[in-house]
Formats: structure tokens, C-alpha cells, sequence
């Protein structure tokens, strides 16, 4: 009989190792691509690609990297009076990619890993175009962001990983607000114990009393002005200052 998944996590100690067995799971990897590495092919997105790999393989060896989709990208257009006065000092790396799924973060990550850059801290937000594009559901969301997260861990494994539940979407509450919920709230209890792993969930800070995501915090009820990466700077900050002491 198989030992289970849950049993050999107990055994070794580690969520990053239950996250590496529940992602080559076939329970998890039959009937969608999460996890599996996939390049993008839209001619729009592979000058951003290109760049993002190519940050990868030639920076010097930082303090802080993002990795995410248009969220994380746009650090370097609404969020980027913020990112110089908060993060371009520490030694951050932006490695965001409009449109990004787990599939793509996973494959970008194959192509050029993190291992050379050393950061002491990974923030990732990744999932949401999973979800979004409908190209998965909740679990087969959560199980690509946790072979996310065992391939950032497998290539950077002093690390800490912030891993920011993903953001509410669409302006009302309706059933993709319930999905996004589900894969936070997996994603809570899977690292709840792990050392390497601290889970960043700030979704209440985009949702107002009325249950609504006001528009001054993303105007598109996705993406997010200054006023909303002043939201995520703030939530980040003291767990990263915390990971960069180490």
C-alpha cells in the first residue's frame, strides 16, 4: 500500500516536501496544466519574457525578488514611486509578468533560476489568472501555486517565502471571490507550520465594510493603484524586514 502524502510529511518534517507530492500527485496534475511548465506565446508578452528571464540569469545577487503576473509587474508603473522608497533600496528584483499562470512562473523559473541570485526573501503572488482566465479551478489553482512555492524553495532553500494569498477580484462578492477564498484558505493551512513559509494575506485590507473592492484601491476591481500598493507594501513590510535580518 502507498504511503500517504500526509504520512511522509510528518515522517521528514516538511510542508515543502507535501507540497512537491500533492503537485506530482496525478489526483492533482490529471485533466490541467498548473503544474506542469508552459512558455507564453502571445508575440505581445515575450519582449516582457525575455526581459524577466534575462533579469534572472545577469543580475547580481539580491536581497528581494518578486515573482508574480501583472500585479507584481506593474511595481514598475503604478506601484513605482513606492517600489523606489521601499524596495529598490533593499535590493529588490521585479520578476512580474502580465498574465502569468503557475504553468508560466514555473517554466520561467526552469529557465533561468533563482539559485545565483541568493535573495534572502521571495514574495510571490501568483494564481489569480489560473482562476481569472478559467483555465482551472480551486484545486488545481492551489496545487500550482504549491509547485510554485517547492520549486522557489528547491533552488533558493535558506530563503524565507512570503506567499501572499491571492487578492480578491471583481467588485461585488460572487463565485469567483468564493474560488479565490478556497485556495487561500488551503494555502493557509498547508504552510501553517512551515518554517520557510509565511503566508501574507491581506484581503481585507481591499474590501470595504459593504463587502465591495472600492475602486481607489483597484480601479478595474483586479489591479491595483498606488493607494493598493501602499495596501501591499505596508501588509509585507514587517515580515520582510524580519526575513532580511536573518
Amino acid at each position: 500500500m502507498p504511503i500517504s502524502t500526509t504520512i511522509v510529511s510528518r515522517l521528514l518534517g516538511s510542508t515543502i516536501l507535501l507540497a512537491c507530492l500533492l503537485a506530482m500527485s496525478p489526483i492533482f496534475t490529471s485533466k490541467q496544466s498548473t503544474v506542469t511548465p508552459a512558455a507564453r506565446t502571445e508575440e505581445g508578452i515575450l519582449p516582457r519574457q525575455a526581459e524577466v528571464i534575462r533579469r534572472a540569469r545577469e543580475s547580481a545577487p539580491v536581497n528581494v525578488v518578486f515573482v508574480g503576473d501583472s500585479i507584481t509587474q506593474a511595481w514598475e508603473d503604478g506601484g513605482a514611486a513606492i517600489w523606489k522608497d521601499r524596495f529598490a533600496s533593499a535590493g529588490a528584483l521585479n520578476l512580474g509578468v502580465s498574465g502569468d499562470r503557475t504553468e508560466h512562473v514555473l517554466w520561467r523559473l526552469d529557465q533561468a533560476p533563482l539559485t545565483r541570485l541568493a535573495p534572502k526573501a521571495v514574495v510571490l503572488l501568483i494564481g489569480t489568472n489560473n482562476l481569472g482566465h478559467g483555465t482551472a479551478n480551486a484545486a488545481q489553482t492551489f496545487s500550482g501555486i504549491c509547485a510554485v512555492v517547492a520549486k522557489i524553495h528547491s533552488q533558493v532553500p535558506n530563503a524565507r517565502i512570503l506567499l501572499c494569498a491571492i487578492f480578491p477580484r471583481e467588485e461585488n462578492m460572487n463565485a469567483m471571490r468564493g474560488d479565490v477564498a478556497q485556495v487561500n484558505q488551503a494555502l493557509a493551512s498547508a504552510f501553517a507550520n512551515d518554517s520557510s513559509v509565511r503566508i501574507i494575506d491581506l484581503c481585507t485590507s481591499f474590501i470595504g465594510v459593504d463587502g465591495k473592492i472600492p475602486a481607489r484601491l483597484m480601479p478595474d476591481f483586479l489591479h491595483l493603484t498606488p493607494a493598493g500598493y501602499q495596501v501591499w507594501a505596508d501588509g509585507i513590510r514587517a515580515p520582510l524586514e524580519d526575513a532580511l535580518k536573518k
